[in-house]
């Protein structure tokens, strides 16, 4: 019979422990771990859905029609505090001043624009009247309203921050207003008349010259996309006479230079020789670092100013939704605009706002699937998530659509492939070495671009409203 003491009671077992604790038992066991995770990474349905085209010396070029393209951008403007003014060169966008580079008349004539304040509702024009003057509009959105065939009003577009109309009123004294212009919201516009244009042609040559040349400048015979006409007979019977003709292109075709997004990626060589089990730490340093690189090259498809969807859309392509919201109805105008449309890509929070427009009306928007994902679609297109779309302060943002593929004349991406260690099509991880502080270094560069082939391949819906609940 044994008598434990209290002293071997204290000794063996402090706090009535009576086995081995788990801290202690971890140091004798391997830990069950995870690969390193990485929040930022993303679905890039963007980067998954659009077509690559190899491109070899580092330029894509894109050849087109002959298209007379005048005046077709927006106006920038420069606000200080509730005064805004337009930026002079900006004047050169309407079609009377385009390619004018006097930068003196241009200041004088943007002094003297004459901002005004229009509240939602406000009519800005009315139609049959006299046109006397351009507006600018710097800041709303206003509709068109026309004649519908049975007397009552019809909607013919709307226009949004940067647009301007009323510019016959500068070369024509006989023009009307053919529709009327409504506030949708409270708008900020720019006024310039065409007493002050005149006024300032009478002293200024430059201006005298350029108005007279664009007023007498003769009709270019165009089709309704704007390109140079192909004369073309049909239907005729006898000897008649065929026209002759010839399809004329762009003399200075857009060309579209590789973008490059790079990184150095270090790593000690104390750090890849002694722990480098079970895990291979240049292994997971260098694909987190791909992951990263990839999510800042679809923003990039998504934002650059060069060649980014969003910037690159040609305005004639770009609407505006009729409520705010992003309707069913704006989803079939934006299809409309463009044939065989291959997809839709919208901010997470569009595709939201959109499923409560359809619950409201008592539609289900069907879904496709793509590569085992069940995703939203409308009219059979699919939608898309794409979290690089901005949302703004205002809770705004756009919806994409676009048509891809070379062959249809439609949206690519560019890139340039068999690179020196490549890892992945137009991505390479090249080794530079390893510095005096036992440090090696990996040089990690990708090489991408978009191209629109033609301007109808891409439109966006702008300025959709995602907190609306009502």
């Amino acid at each position: 019979m044994s008598v434990d003491t209290g002293a071997e009671t204290a000794e063996t077992a402090p706090s009535g422990q009576q086995s081995l604790g788990t801290a202690a038992a971890r140091n004798l066991a391997t830990t069950t771990k995870s690969a390193p995770q990485m929040q930022e990474i993303s679905s890039r349905w963007l980067l998954r859905t659009l077509p690559w085209v190899p491109v070899q010396g580092g330029t894509y070029r894109v050849n087109r029609r002959l298209t007379y393209t005048v005046g077709d951008g927006r106006v920038e403007f420069i606000q200080t505090g509730g005064h805004v003014q337009v930026i002079p060169a900006e004047l050169g966008e309407l079609p009377a001043l385009r390619d004018y580079d006097d930068v003196e008349a241009l200041t004088e004539l943007a002094n003297r624009c004459t901002q005004r304040e229009f509240a939602a509702g406000a009519v800005i024009a009315s139609a049959g009247a006299a046109t006397d003057r351009v507006y600018l509009l710097a800041h709303g959105r206003v509709g068109k309203v026309g004649a519908g065939p049975y007397g009552d009003e019809t909607e013919l577009g709307f226009l949004a921050d940067g647009a301007y109309f009323g510019d016959r009123a500068l070369v024509d004294a006989e023009a009307e207003w053919e529709y009327t212009v409504r506030a949708t919201t409270a708008c900020t516009v720019l006024e310039l008349t065409r007493a002050d244009v005149l006024n300032l042609a009478e002293r200024t040559e430059s201006l005298n010259r350029q108005l007279a040349a664009w007023s007498e400048q003769p009709e270019r015979a165009t089709n309704k996309y704007g390109e140079a006409a192909i004369d073309l007979s049909a239907g005729h019977v006898g000897e008649a006479v065929i026209p002759h003709t010839y399809v004329d292109y762009e003399s200075a075709p857009r060309q579209y230079e590789l973008s490059v997004a790079q990184t150095v990626l270090k790593v000690h060589s104390r750090v890849a020789d002694l722990y480098n089990q079970p895990m291979n730490q240049t292994e997971h340093q260098l694909r987190l670092t791909v992951e990263a690189l990839r999510e800042r090259q679809e923003y990039e498809l998504v934002n650059n100013r060069e060649f980014g969807l969003l910037s690159n859309c040609d305005y004639g392509q770009r609407i505006q939704p009729h409520d705010g919201v992003p309707s069913p109805d704006d989803m079939d105008e934006l299809l409309s605009r463009r044939r065989g449309s291959k997809l839709f890509l919208a901010h997470p929070r569009a595709i939201a706002a959109f499923g409560r427009e359809c619950n409201k009306r008592g539609l289900v928007p069907e879904s496709v699937d793509v590569d085992g994902h069940r995703l939203p679609a409308w009219r059979g297109v699919p939608i898309y998530p794409c979290g690089k779309i901005p949302l703004s302060e205002a809770r705004t943002t756009s919806i994409i659509c676009m048509r891809t593929g070379e062959d249809q004349q439609g949206v690519i991406g560019l890139r340039q492939t068999g690179l020196p260690d490549e890892i992945e099509p137009g991505l390479s991880v090249r080794f530079m070495g390893i510095d005096e502080q036992a440090i090696i270094s990996y040089l990690v560069t990708a090489y991408y671009s978009a191209a629109i082939l033609v301007p109808d391949a891409l439109g966006v819906l702008e300025n959709v409203e995602v907190s609306r609940w009502r």
